[in-house]
């Protein structure tokens, strides 16, 4: 199995898991020109951008520690733009969150991060 085919894996494992616990799928993958969330949905009455990560040890460091502060400000680029696209969506509040996996354990961050804003002055 290549790393793309290993991503995809575990982010279906971790939508499923997302869906048995009250999280309404609404896309997989979005992708714009700002860059890319694996998954989006509504979850306890707030839209949810949510990263998966995985890890098959944590022997190069646990799987939510990759999502770095650039890689935060790039998801809350995505979602300005899926929100600007998708107004029905607009009025609700916003929630980053993270799903890591290692070995088979699985942690649902909600609330992982908050907004970034690109202009935040962080190098980029």
């Amino acid at each position: 199995m290549n790393k793309r085919e290993t991503g995809m894996k575990y982010e279906e494992h971790a939508a499923a898991y997302l869906i048995t616990r009250g999280f309404v799928l609404l896309e997989r993958n979005f992708r714009c020109r700002q860059g890319e969330v694996d998954l989006i949905g509504i979850h306890e009455e707030c839209l949810v951008f949510a990263e998966v990560k995985y890890r098959k040890n944590a022997k190069s460091g646990m799987p939510e520690e990759a999502v770095d502060i650039k890689k935060q400000a790039r998801i809350c680029m995505v979602s300005d733009y899926y929100r600007l696209t998708h107004p029905k969506e607009r009025a609700r509040q916003v929630r980053y969150d993270v799903v890591a996996i290692c070995k088979e354990g699985i942690v649902w961050y909600r609330n992982a991060f908050p907004y970034i804003s690109k202009g935040r002055g962080y190098g980029w």
